[in-house]
């Protein structure tokens, strides 16, 4: 296959809004770099990138598609990215190593939720990015209004580089504003297009837009600005200079537009990465830490450093096994080459290097710096590792995925499969990092998080494909915690006389609460040696017992003193055991004459969503016992900040995407424990008690 240089690569991400179109318009890219030669199209399951099952049965994308194919001698690498919520994660593990976002925009609704959520991703990435407004054929398209919506959020930076000319139902000519020229695409899907001069009664306008990006080109550059000041312009390459400075610093943000159903605007789009897109040599650097220190490093981007790539995400193929999907920062691997993996401390030794278009793959001899590419079958390796020459061994961050904001608890269909389900769910992690799987000891529990209710039928769905093995779902239960709200004094005597070795102990204990967040203190007071040195911590050992398992409803003790001050022992009887049962059988009594409480989990949660939507919203959160917080305004978005009992969020993401017709998002972060209700605390004391007969009946 043609090697590539890194200054002849262009590794573009299209992320978006769930439906924006991101799927269409990479078939219309593939199409136009001769890569297919028709459109797939998403209702007919026919696109290269959604080609799994679930995508074809779902018509959404799933999981990140790696296309590519050359435009102009520069080879185009392209993420299809997820943009339906519940696939968010993979699309923030991909942006990771995109050098242009290419942000699609619905030429109808414009700014949406999902474009909020991508756009702050590559915030925190630094991604350089365009906006793509897309589905200008549809009957309503309003490109004058989504440039508006998207300068008002985003800022001035947000500047036209086209514009239709009859945007609606017949929609096929754009005037390009870099060539000045007007630009009319066939119909029928080719793509093949027509250039002419820019008609008369558009003139102004042209001028006008052009004028704005070269203003915008020459404040991304303090000689620019001089120039700008001195002539009122600048040459053609002083533009493409300053229009591809004030794009890798985030100033400049072109808008272009066009239709991925007609393959309308993807050769401008093209050329457009072509000119202006960074290329990965354009950054000059990329961050790293050193591998046996928290030491930071400044890596150069080049074919001739030492060879460190980026594992951002692992693929299972039925008939290849694994692949893992790297970008190259520096340097070139080549097949037979042995690497390290320096998050794993292991060798690994690189096999078939392939690129990818959906699930067809060819064969490549080796990967250069900026390129990306898929190894097969590396052995230890997943995503977020970094790989290296062994020489120069160095960190890339790994991937912080969203938090989950939905869990299911599983249990086996059948019994013996517990170890085929944590196996599964092993390898699906690896693949999906993005959905977390806890076996909970304290709640007895499996319990698989992730981005939506979806996200996890997906999860379990594959588990059952793949790995042959079927789960029944359960509520989560609510890790609840118990303490005392008053004080208590008790003592308690153990004496077991049965022949043979008798038992004796006896405790005095006194309790009481402590701040909320403290934990567990014990003290001992215990003076003239009524209770010999060697058994208090016997005593304290009883005592934790009930700590994991207190009296109220089995839930674990928290913000506690237990201070022992007096007892009694028997010279011969005295022995561990009995002062652990006395320790543990005192503090019970205690903690049940200390007015013991529940305290339930309670999450900080942030909910953004169309203004218009607010009131549904709030008045939900209010009947999930909600405490509103703060609210504070995005664009045309509100994010309501609150904190609401973990109990209350139960399948929360599927009421939220109800309420708001699938336009609000939300996340949430462990906040503090607070006092129950209590005619709800009754209810899960009782519920308790209910379980453990069950439970001791089985």
């Amino acid at each position: 296959m043609k090697e590539y240089t890194p200054e002849n690569i262009r590794n573009i991400g299209l992320v978006g809004h769930g439906g924006v179109g991101k799927t269409t318009l990479a078939e219309a890219l593939l199409l136009t770099m001769g890569e297919i030669n028709r459109l797939g199209k998403v209702a007919d399951g026919t696109t290269v990138s959604d080609y799994h099952a679930d995508e074809i049965e779902r018509k959404i994308s799933i999981s990140t598609s790696l296309l590519h194919g050359e435009w102009k001698d520069v080879k185009c690498n392209v993420l299809d990215m997820p943009g339906y919520s519940d696939f968010i994660g993979d699309t923030k593990g991909t942006l990771r190593v995109v050098d242009f976002a290419v942000v699609l925009l619905n030429a109808v609704s414009g700014v949406e939720v999902g474009t909020e959520q991508v756009f702050e991703f590559s915030e925190e990435y630094s991604t350089p990015c365009c906006f793509f407004i897309n589905r200008m054929d549809n009957e309503h398209a309003d490109f004058d209004g989504v440039l508006k919506a998207a300068q008002d959020r985003y800022g001035k930076g947000v500047t036209a580089f086209q514009f239709p000319v009859n945007s609606g139902e017949g929609f096929n000519r754009i005037i390009d504003l870099i060539q000045m020229k007007m630009v009319t695409t066939e119909s029928g899907g080719s793509g093949k297009a027509a250039v002419s001069e820019i008609p008369a009664d558009l003139k102004d306008r042209a001028e006008e837009l052009r004028g704005k990006i070269v203003e915008e080109a020459a404040e991304s550059d303090d000689g620019l600005i001089e120039v700008f000041f001195d002539k009122g312009t600048l040459t053609d390459d002083q533009l493409r200079q300053g229009i591809r400075k004030g794009i890798l610093e985030r100033k400049v943000m072109p808008v272009l537009c066009g239709s991925g159903d007609k393959n309308m605007g993807a050769g401008l789009l093209l050329d457009f990465i072509k000119e202006f897109g960074p290329a990965p040599t354009d950054f000059k650097t990329f961050k790293a830490r050193a591998a046996d220190s928290d030491k930071e490093l400044e890596r150069k981007v080049s074919a001739s450093e030492p060879f460190c790539a980026f594992i951002f995400k692992t693929i299972a193929e039925a008939h290849v096994g694994e692949l893992s999907l790297v970008r190259v920062f520096s340097g070139t691997v080549a097949m037979g080459t042995e690497v390290v993996n320096v998050n794993q401390k292991q060798a690994e030794k690189i096999g078939q290097i392939y690129t990818l278009n959906g699930k067809s793959r060819k064969e490549m001899g080796s990967l250069t710096a900026g390129d990306i590419g898929a190894l097969v079958k590396l052995k230890v390796s997943t995503t977020g590792n970094t790989l290296c020459d062994k020489k120069a061994q160095s960190v890339i961050a790994p991937i912080q995925f969203p938090e989950p904001v939905i869990s299911i608890a599983i249990v086996p269909k059948a019994r013996g499969d517990e170890d085929k389900i944590s196996t599964g769910l092993h390898m699906l992690h690896a693949e999906d990092p993005s959905f977390v799987v806890v076996v909970d000891p304290e709640l007895h529990q499996t319990v698989v998080s992730g981005q939506g209710e979806l996200h996890l039928a997906v999860i379990i769905k594959r588990l059952k494909e793949r790995f042959g093995v079927e789960v029944l779902e359960e509520r989560p239960r609510i890790p609840y915690r118990e303490t005392i709200t008053g004080k208590a004094d008790e003592k308690y005597r153990h004496k077991k006389q049965s022949g043979g070795a008798g038992q004796f102990a006896e405790v005095w204990m006194r309790i009481e609460p402590l701040p909320r967040g403290t934990g567990f203190e014990f003290d001992n007071k215990v003076t003239g040696g009524h209770i010999s040195g060697p058994f208090i911590p016997s005593v304290e050992k009883g005592v934790r017992q009930i700590l994991e398992n207190g009296p109220l409803s089995g839930c674990r003790v928290i913000d506690v003193r237990a201070t022992v001050y007096d007892g009694k022992e028997h010279p011969v009887d005295s022995k561990d055991i009995a002062f652990q049962i006395a320790g543990r059988e005192v503090f019970r009594q205690a903690m049940l004459n200390a007015k013991p409480i529940l305290l339930e989990p309670i999450y900080d949660v942030a909910i953004k969503v169309p203004e218009e939507c607010m009131g549904d919203v709030m008045g939900d959160l209010s009947g999930r016992r909600g405490k509103i917080m703060g609210m504070e305004t995005k664009g045309h978005f509100q994010v309501i900040k609150a904190k609401v009992p973990l109990v209350e969020l139960d399948r929360y993401a599927t009421t939220l995407r109800s309420k708001t017709s699938g336009r609000g998002i939300f996340s949430r972060a462990f906040s503090h424990y607070e006092p129950m209700p209590k005619e709800l605390e009754a209810k899960v004391v009782e519920e308790t008690r209910k379980s453990r007969e069950k439970e001791k009946e089985e």
